[in-house]
């Protein structure tokens, strides 16, 4: 696919510079040269503007950083420019929306101290399609890194806690040395199409007529192609026959990368397992226009940023190429 890469969190040329991460001198003197660095809170970015539309960046000085030196993850470079992140979810706001922190969009918005009123820890997918190419990359790195740490403090060999290292792209366990690597999650989501229609589904839970593609992990000792297949026969008995590869999306939600495939259905009876979705439709071409124009009564248009709707639209454009 030509324009794989334009999918929201593609690639924008980071320089990861993976060789930097065991030299702890190296990055100890760009931190002590005020490199910027991101504050994340609760999976939130700082974000600036008044349209939440670029990252926020503050230095080693600011008071929630200041006792984390040993907490930084470094990003990346770009030429000169180090980019380091810190968690600093251990900051409680002195009024905070509880109810909007369960909810499957959190709408809320938190101001840190002594930062500019216009910087705020705000939901990543309300803004990542605000953000540029290289601002998305870094969020989505942090989000996912920062995240994998909170939930993986203990050693999964021996059951002590664990360490940050290699510039938080490694734990390492004091107790039995054990080494543990940032965790990526690999799913599948397909477009599956017969003749000019598309398969959609929905998962309960989900907002009222939210429908996307249908999308599943990848199990072990299993192919994407094998996936495609068997998560779309398990969910809706649709069976699938030619399957490609298209495009992929870091999904920082928690962490994982999704394979964007297209699938050719053998047949169109859909016969839904409701332990798997809760419902599934197909939809022609000529609908999916008046659902991403916001006409349709029964779907709602592919939420942005996702690859859902990258796919779904490039389907519409006949742009899968």
């Amino acid at each position: 696919m030509k324009i794989a890469e334009t999918v929201t969190f593609g690639g924008s040329g980071l320089d990861r510079a993976a060789q930097l991460r065991i030299k702890t001198d190296v990055l100890a003197g760009y931190i002590e040269n005020d490199a910027p660095v991101l504050m994340m809170w609760r999976g939130k970015p700082l974000v600036r503007g008044e349209k939440r539309d670029a990252l926020a960046w503050v230095t080693k000085s600011h008071p929630l950083v200041a006792d984390r030196a040993d907490r930084h993850v470094f990003l990346g470079l770009d030429g000169d420019q180090a980019w380091f992140a810190v968690d600093v979810s251990h900051w409680e706001p002195q009024e905070l929306d509880r109810e909007s922190l369960g909810l499957f969009l959190d709408p809320s918005e938190q101001h840190p101290p002594d930062v500019p009123t216009d910087h705020v820890f705000a939901e990543l997918r309300m803004v990542m399609t605000r953000l540029s190419a290289r601002d998305a990359e870094l969020a989505a790195t942090a989000k996912a890194v920062l995240g994998w740490h909170r939930t993986h403090r203990f050693c999964a060999a021996c059951g002590a806690e664990s360490q940050m290292t290699q510039a938080g792209w490694q734990r390492t366990c004091g107790t039995c040395g054990a080494h543990h690597f940032p965790r990526t999650d690999p799913v599948v989501i397909m477009l599956i199409t017969y003749g000019n229609k598309v398969l959609l589904g929905r998962s309960p839970g989900w907002p009222d007529r939210m429908y996307s593609l249908l999308a599943g992990f990848v199990e072990p000792g299993e192919t994407i192609e094998a996936a495609v297949r068997r998560e779309v026969y398990e969910e809706t008995h649709i069976k699938v026959g030619r399957v490609g590869y298209l495009t992929s999306q870091p999904w920082p939600f928690p962490a994982s990368l999704m394979f964007g495939c297209y699938g050719e259905a053998l047949n169109q009876n859909i016969k839904v397992d409701p332990t798997e979705i809760e419902d599934a439709i197909w939809v022609t071409r000529e609908q999916m226009m008046d659902i991403f124009a916001g006409q349709h009564d029964r779907v709602l248009p592919p939420r942005k940023g996702a690859i859902a709707g990258f796919l779904l639209e490039n389907w519409i454009a006949d742009r899968l190429d």
